[in-house]
């Protein structure tokens, strides 16, 4: 049951106009915000975490978080295991107290209010359904604990199954549904007393890789539908960036960066976020100049050559050690080099490695310095039958290229050893 841009909810709440785009957030000092970022423009913060700490004895799993989260905003927490993001969400739910600082649900303290006396509601990965119940009835049961009348109780359920399609299967037991079905089942339940806040815990971590994808376009429906505000907790940076407003991503309980999937991917602040969302090439380089007015452009000397790169949000002065970054699908390959004329950098490099990935091809190169280039290229390139070994030519436009703070640069093995953990 579609409703417009700006409609009321069943509890009363304005659905979110889908057309609002979040507005960068930035610090005074041009960099992108890690703490204090506002909700998405125009949107009243439901969600305020204002310098939240907690500390499980000598170990911070939170340390200094502040940010807000809008009303009808699909937020998401992300990072790696023990980065602090379920325990934010438990903080969020009641179920820890901060150490530190105040939480507050629209506009309200709630640093020490029970989980009960909270309106937001958790999904966890596994749903607990009432087995002996049918789809109706567990629906039905937050309502009903609530002593709504008959009436109201069966406009909400009816209402909630139509918004997540499970109608014609209201009289079914759940153990007679499929594991997406059962997880609708879990969302009506969920959003049928129109809490201030959903909140979800790793909720499609239990399902099959085509039935995750399915699902999560279907929680990004049904979040649109309803307008109430999702916050959402992964380790998948696809889900992350499918169905998310915003994302915060957070390391050692620090948060690194918010902003856009668009921001998060392009404009990363660091260069754990460049590693941890997506795949990036990441180099070691020395910023030797900066031109286009402001440092607009900065010249740096990187895989044993001079290129030029787009500065990123935090400034690297001349003669400073940095990091570059360009993302593999803006990686060109040809077999002459490019003309120099047309702006672009250029670095020769020989084949180490091709890898067959559907739509693209992995190339794996090797640059003159022996630091790895990895490129994504589509089949619509024309390029000849390439084998181990052969000389390349690898070229992006300065802009595809992102000047980051220097830092130890992830290895394979350590970006397997952070997906393995999570």
């Amino acid at each position: 049951m579609p409703r417009a841009a700006g409609a009321a909810t069943p509890g009363g709440r304005a659905l979110k106009d889908e057309t609002t785009a979040a507005t960068p957030t930035t610090t005074a000092s041009g960099g992108p915000a890690v703490g204090g970022a506002p909700a998405v423009d125009g949107a009243p913060a439901v969600i305020e975490i204002d310098h939240v700490t907690k500390s499980f004895g000598d170990v911070v799993a939170v340390d200094d978080a502040c940010f807000e989260i809008g009303a009808g905003e699909f937020f998401s927490l992300l990072g790696p295991s023990g980065c602090g993001k379920t325990t934010t969400l438990r903080m969020i739910a009641g179920f820890e107290t901060p150490t530190a600082g105040a939480l507050r649900l629209e506009g309200d303290d709630v640093s020490r209010t029970p989980p009960h006396k909270r309106n937001v509601n958790t999904v966890f990965q596994h749903y607990a359904l009432f087995p002996h119940m049918t789809v109706w009835d567990n629906v039905a049961f937050g309502p009903r604990s609530r002593k709504l009348g008959r009436a109201e109780v069966a406009r909400r359920v009816d209402e909630l199954l139509g918004v997540v399609r499970l109608v014609d299967l209201a009289g079914r037991k759940p153990s007679q549904l499929s594991g997406g079905q059962q997880q609708r089942v879990a969302l009506a339940r969920a959003l049928v007393n129109y809490p201030s806040a959903l909140l979800l815990d790793e909720p499609l971590g239990a399902l099959d890789l085509k039935l995750r994808q399915v699902m999560q376009f279907e929680l990004k429906r049904i979040q649109r539908e309803v307008g109430i505000t999702f916050v959402y907790v992964t380790h998948d940076q696809e889900e992350a960036l499918t169905m998310s407003d915003r994302i915060a991503v957070m390391d050692a309980g620090r948060v690194q960066q918010i902003g856009t999937p668009v921001e998060i991917y392009g404009r990363p602040a660091n260069v754990f976020v460049a590693g941890f969302i997506g795949q990036a090439n990441l180099w070691p380089a020395t910023v030797t100049g900066t031109s286009g007015g402001e440092g607009a452009v900065v010249e740096v000397a990187a895989l044993g050559t001079a290129l030029r790169s787009a500065a990123g949000a935090t400034h690297v002065e001349v003669g400073r050690d940095a990091t570059v970054m360009v993302r593999p699908e803006r990686v060109h390959v040809s077999m002459d080099a490019p003309d120099g004329a047309a702006g672009r950098n250029a670095v020769e490099a020989s084949v180490a490695d091709l890898t067959f990935q559907g739509p693209l091809v992995r190339l794996s190169l090797a640059a003159a310095d022996g630091s790895p280039i990895v490129a994504q290229v589509g089949h619509d390139v024309e390029l000849p039958l390439l084998r181990p070994g052969d000389r390349v030519w690898a070229g992006w436009p300065p802009e595809a290229s992102l000047v980051l703070p220097a830092a130890d640069i992830p290895t394979t093995e350590d970006l397997e050893e952070m997906f393995d953990e999570t």
